[in-house]
């Protein structure tokens, strides 16, 4: 009895460790819209020698393009590219500050888009930190780091993969409108010529009975 209690109340203690860490997260993972002609920048207080990445994809417009621009505290550019459709960029921390990263759409005049990134700030703590341990992982332990590293996986197969759906939604349904309007222009040139041939035939006949008149007289 004393036993089970012992094994319940270390279950206990792993789950709520588990859990803990799973909540204790240092990322920023935002989908926001971005307006023809606009720029939106964010904002982020970061330690010296902490290392991040900064991932972005556009999801929906145009030619799901954007411009991206990572500036650390003293305005000094860190990273910039233009027009691009996704990337991932990775980089320490040099000092301490507010480090400013900006999405502009300001190339595009009439089209809006939607883009979603991700900004790490650090790395997951361990699960049993190593300090203070005299002895190895039991196997419990050792099934609770590998349940975590699976589950990270599938978070981040997850949202990879409804990036890719909301993509391909997007263009399918760009190509569904451009289709339509299409069928609407093919019929509407169809009719027209229906019409236009009508009128010729009719001109032809006018012709043919206006001639037979005048040698009958």
């Amino acid at each position: 009895m004393l036993l089970s209690l012992v094994t319940d109340s270390r279950m206990g203690s792993l789950l709520s460790l588990f859990l803990l860490v799973l909540g204790c997260t240092t990322a920023s993972e935002i989908t926001f819209e971005l307006p023809d002609n606009a720029k939106q920048c964010f904002y982020e207080d970061i330690t010296q020698g902490t290392k991040c990445t900064l991932e972005f994809q556009v999801i929906t417009g145009g030619h799901y393009d954007v411009d991206c621009r990572l500036e650390d505290p003293d305005g000094i550019v860190l990273y910039k590219e233009m027009k691009k459709q996704y990337d991932s960029f990775t980089f320490t921390a040099s000092r301490n500050g507010t480090y400013k990263f900006c999405f502009s759409n300001e190339f595009s005049t009439f089209t809006h888009k939607t883009v979603y990134f991700d900004f790490q700030v650090g790395e997951d703590p361990p699960l049993f930190p190593s300090e203070n341990r005299a002895t190895a992982l039991t196997q419990m332990e050792s099934a609770c780091v590998s349940i975590h590293e699976a589950l990270k996986s599938v978070i981040d197969y997850q949202t990879h993969f409804r990036l890719r759906e909301a993509q391909g939604r997007s263009r399918a349904e760009d190509l569904n409108t451009r289709v339509a309007y299409w069928s609407i222009g093919e019929a509407i040139i169809l009719l027209v010529v229906s019409i236009g041939q009508v009128f010729l035939l009719k001109s032809f006949f006018s012709d043919k009975r206006t001639t037979t008149t005048r040698v009958g007289s």
